[in-house]
């Protein structure tokens, strides 16, 4: 097809697709209001999963009410290498019962048989360390050198873990103190960036609302998106005003919602949990939201396009109200350079970038996508490709 053959193409499906939105409902003349946002979200809302800290949290709770003994082990310290992160957490059940997860399987059938043997007989929090020894780092599964450092707190209705529970669900960030000593445990609010701190008289662990991901754009790469985030333990939302993209997509797990994507950035009240991804090509949705958005704490704000488009949506962005330094933290083209083709691959991409970020690696400029293709002297593409349903990728 030729150049200009293909521009007026391009220029006639944005035509269409403008006259679509106007008309729509939740277009700028009819904007969706909150509760109407929530009346026409997916019905797979109801089924969206607990974080693993908050499942955790939730059957001790059950337990605690039950009447049942049970203690929450809390990984406090590693060295060397280890299976699970500081702050990772199990809960063990008088009747050997676990939810969650400290080391890949050794050390929690160690603390099942324990208990199965010999009962929950604490009364205060125990500091132990499993992987002194060489023989027993082997033993527990842990790899060479790996040592790994426990909390284990008998639970009752004195923990607070209900109140924990209530707090986070207001979307609180609170930082809960254990006396080691005694076992009282007070909480407070805590700031973003808090990590968890432990000395000889106290465990101070940070718990926190999910991690969040606003999807703008309901097509074949949200899709995929969604799909990996969801078991990544992100609370995933997709935004799409446009019933032609919304209608019949689902994603268990995931909400769908019949919205402006600008307006519910703002209704988010974004932290620094959370990432916004733009897919849908379309400036009129796109770049409001990202305006929004990178004047938000967001940890993470990326946009899908070639390096021609990502020029322009950067002019774009400069002539409203988005200073140079909020548009420095824009990712895009969005993702790491993997070479990759298909919706799954690019998705894959997409969550390497955001995880790098949030876990605060910083990666070589040859990584990114732009860079990388600019030093390989790849050509850039056409500002769009038309693929079959008009989705567009690069």
């Amino acid at each position: 097809m030729g150049t200009s053959v293909l521009q007026d193409a391009v220029a006639s499906a944005d035509d269409a697709r403008d006259d679509r939105l106007q008309d729509a409902p939740g277009s700028n003349e009819s904007r969706a209001t909150s509760s109407e946002q929530q009346a026409t979200s997916n019905t797979s809302q109801q089924t969206t999963m607990d974080s693993i800290d908050l499942e955790v949290l939730k059957t001790c709770s059950d337990w605690i009410a039950a009447g049942k003994q049970c203690e929450l082990v809390t990984v406090i310290k590693t060295w060397g290498s280890s299976p699970r992160p500081e702050g990772a957490t199990l809960a063990i059940c008088e009747d050997g019962r676990v939810v969650g997860s400290v080391s890949g399987g050794c050390i929690e059938d160690d603390l099942i048989d324990k208990v199965r043997t010999h009962g929950i007989t604490r009364t205060r929090p125990e500091v132990v360390t499993y992987g002194i020894t060489a023989d027993e780092a082997h033993r527990f599964g842990l790899p060479c050198g790996g040592t790994i450092q426990l909390s284990i707190e008998p639970l009752s209705a004195t923990s607070q873990i209900s109140d924990l529970i209530a707090r986070l669900g207001q979307g609180e960030l609170v930082a809960r103190r254990v006396d080691l000593q005694s076992g009282d445990v007070t909480l407070g609010p805590a700031k973003a960036g808090m990590s968890l701190q432990v000395s000889e008289t106290a465990l101070t662990t940070i718990h926190g609302p999910r991690w969040r991901l606003l999807i703008i754009g309901a097509g074949q790469l949200s899709r995929f998106l969604a799909q990996i985030a969801v078991g990544m333990d992100y609370a995933v939302t997709v935004c799409d005003p446009r019933e032609e993209y919304r209608d019949g997509w689902q994603v268990d797990g995931v909400s769908v919602l019949h919205a402006m994507p600008d307006d519910l950035v703002v209704e988010m009240k974004l932290d620094s949990r959370c990432a916004v991804v733009a897919l849908t090509h379309d400036p009129k949705l796109d770049d409001l939201a990202l305006m929004e958005a990178l004047k938000s704490d967001a940890f993470y704000v990326g946009a899908i396009g070639s390096r021609s488009n990502d020029r322009k949506r950067r002019e774009r962005l400069l002539d409203f109200d988005v200073t140079p330094e909020q548009l420095s933290r824009l990712h895009g083209p969005i993702g790491i350079y993997i070479g990759s083709k298909t919706p799954s691959e690019i998705a894959i991409s997409i969550l390497a970038d955001m995880t790098a970020v949030k876990n605060g690696v910083a990666l070589p400029d040859v990584m990114q996508v732009g860079k990388a293709k600019e030093a390989a002297n790849i050509e850039a593409t056409s500002d769009v490709c038309l693929l079959e349903h008009g989705q567009r990728v690069v």
